[in-house]
């Protein structure tokens, strides 16, 4: 009998199995909020980039793939609604999926993230399986 899945292992254990590598790119302008998401992405075998304000991810997005990008809504310089339409116009990272990051976790702030084109949204401070299970979403196969 083939072995089934473990579902009773953590979001962030079977997104270590399944993605090991996986590139992804924070856009987060709060120092604290960032190193927090930095070390739980590289604990989990994430290779992580960081841009501390919206101009800087579109710049980051325009030069690599990524697989997920963190998008923090307020950024100085850019917000992260504009930088995520910018993202969207080009040719690269298009369709790679942008998960929101905020402390404004309302129906409307949500529906403006999926308006401006990301593809999910985790509310702050992050929770580590809210986070890796929306990350496991947007890997998946589809």
């Amino acid at each position: 009998a083939a072995a089934s899945p473990d579902v009773s292992a953590s979001a962030e254990a079977r997104f270590r199995q399944r993605y090991p590598g996986a590139q992804v790119l924070v856009a987060e302008d709060e120092p604290i909020s960032r190193e927090i998401s930095v070390e739980l992405l590289t604990d989990a075998g994430c290779l992580v980039d960081t841009a501390v304000d919206g101009a800087q991810a579109v710049a980051a997005a325009q030069a690599r793939d990524y697989d997920v990008i963190l998008m923090d809504m307020q950024m100085p310089v850019m917000n992260g609604l504009e930088a995520t339409r910018r993202i969207r116009q080009g040719p690269r990272n298009r369709d790679t999926h942008i998960i929101a990051t905020t402390a404004n976790a309302f129906d409307d702030d949500r529906a403006a993230c999926l308006a401006a084109g990301m593809n999910d949204h985790v509310p702050k401070p992050l929770d580590p399986d809210r986070l890796f299970d929306a990350m496991l979403k947007a890997l998946a196969p589809r």
